[in-house]
């Protein structure tokens, strides 16, 4: 299998290495070999060459490459974060990658910010609609840097865009253990883009009796994720309001650092990539939680259809967090680099054992 690796920037490259080191260690365990190829795409080679996604690039992705596993993007010498919008943003826009796939599993009751939270309590995935709403650009700003400056964002709902993510979490939701499906919009404020959202939610519901769908508004989902995350298994919302949720989910689990997720057309070439940023301060110091990324690399296994070495790796992940080891910011006493050892060790033992 052939993967195309882009570290990006900050603490990407060294979580990547990480994420990396697993994959081949898990290739190892299961002899499967995968094609490693790293791309340069970041602020490095943006600053370099004025490039930053070159342009058959996403065609190479999506035509070359069975996935895609990327860092993290941003540089400060980049104030608007240009390449990182035409790196990660028009892959996801280019490659329609219209499912972010995000799961939120509590791996240890210490890192739950909840008071008496275990990890039943904390294990949900949320499917965040992708390639449409607030983040398509649409809008534009007059007078700019004046006391008489406006600005406009507007907010793009289709009711193809809305229909196919509410059907890819219905199915989700009665193929998996997973049976109760909230979701989450702001349809009495935002009458007339979010009513698509209800329209299409009930429209779907009875087809799938198996499921338990319910709806809440955002605030109100936001407000009772901290009250009793226990009664959340799948929640399906739109792009802004799933990047917020998911990194509150985020903390529920231990941190940024500990969140994983895919960007997902199901059936194409899609994307993995952790949920923090690149944290440039902390980069090349081994301080960076390369857990996230490692989970990534699992989603992207199971994506492929490696379900055994997604387990592996994931199980890996529980042992070294479980056993009081990791990085600093779970607690742990290990940096960067020897997270991954301990995690390559943890996933190595079984085929030592035999």
């Amino acid at each position: 299998m052939k993967i195309a690796v882009i570290p990006g920037d900050g603490i990407g490259l060294d979580v990547t290495a990480e994420a990396v080191k697993v994959i081949e260690a898990i290739g190892d365990r299961f002899g499967r070999r995968f094609e490693l190829e790293r791309l340069p795409y970041g602020a490095d080679h943006y600053l370099e060459t004025g490039v930053a996604m070159p342009p058959n690039g996403y065609r190479t992705l999506q035509k070359d490459f069975d996935a895609i596993f990327i860092g993290a993007l941003g540089d400060p010498r980049i104030p608007d974060m240009r390449h990182a919008r035409d790196i990660l943003l028009g892959t996801r826009f280019e490659l329609d990658l219209y499912v972010n796939y995000r799961p939120v599993k509590l791996l240890d009751a210490r890192l739950c910010p909840l008071k008496g939270c275990c990890p039943t309590d904390v294990d949900f995935v949320v499917f965040r609609e992708n390639t449409e709403g607030m983040y398509v650009g649409v809008g534009g700003r007059f007078k700019a840097d004046t006391t008489n400056e406006v600005a406009i964002q507007e907010e793009i709902n289709t009711y193809a865009g809305v229909h196919r993510i509410i059907k890819y979490a219905f199915e989700y939701a009665s193929s998996a253990a997973r049976r109760r499906l909230c979701m989450a919009d702001k349809s009495n404020a935002l009458q007339h883009g979010h009513a698509l959202w209800q329209r299409v939610f009930q429209e779907l519901a009875p087809q799938y009796p198996n499921v338990d769908a319910s709806h809440l508004f955002i605030d109100a989902l936001v407000m009772q994720l901290v009250k009793n995350p226990a009664q959340f298994e799948a929640i399906v919302t739109n792009n802004m309001f799933g990047d917020i949720i998911t990194d509150l989910g985020a903390q529920l689990q231990g941190g940024l650092g500990m969140a994983a997720s895919g960007n997902l057309h199901p059936g194409r070439t899609s994307m993995f990539e952790p949920v923090h940023g690149s944290a440039p301060k902390h980069a090349g110091k081994n301080v960076a939680n390369p857990i996230g990324a490692i989970l990534s690399a699992a989603l992207m296994l199971d994506y492929l259809g490696l379900t055994s070495e997604a387990v592996a790796v994931e199980q890996a992940v529980a042992e070294v967090v479980r056993s009081g080891k990791g990085p600093v910011d779970i607690d742990g006493t290990l940096g960067t680099r020897e997270t991954g050892d301990a995690i390559v060790s943890a996933l190595r033992m079984p085929a030592a054992a035999g």
